[in-house]
């Protein structure tokens, strides 16, 4: 429990990285779709290293590369989730293209329990099985 918690909480910052590289990205001239892709790059290594750091600190083994290879790929079925729902929101509604931070948080959980249990098996060692 502990562990899903702090997966959570480094989620949420995961969600504000998202947010923020994403307004910029958009403000810097990339649109909806690629300012989205590389706010979710962003994401996803802010919330490696910290989920390596706190929630999964017992656990793992490896180069560091190498895990955040594993976290990276382990995370396409969550991302897949999350990115659809956004793209599907932005495509579809009005308020979500205006306002693209809703459409990132329904994204963020969509993906946030497959990605958790992924990470959990698969990028931070056979000892959480």
């Amino acid at each position: 429990m502990r562990q899903l918690f702090s997966f959570g909480v480094i989620g949420c910052l995961g969600f504000l990285v998202d947010t923020l590289v994403l307004y910029l990205a958009i403000f810097l001239g990339t649109g909806l779709y690629l300012g989205r892709l590389l706010s979710y790059l962003a994401a996803v290594t802010v919330t490696w290293v910290l989920n390596r750091r706190f929630t999964f600190a017992q656990r793992g083994g490896g180069t560091a590369l190498s895990e955040w290879a594993k976290f990276s790929v382990s995370q396409l079925s969550g991302a897949t989730l999350n990115l659809g729902a956004y793209a599907a929101l932005v495509h579809t509604s009005r308020y979500c293209a205006q306002h693209p931070v809703v459409a990132v948080a329904v994204g963020s959980v969509a993906g946030m329990i497959i990605n958790f249990t992924v990470a959990r098996r698969y990028v931070f060692g056979s000892a959480a099985s």
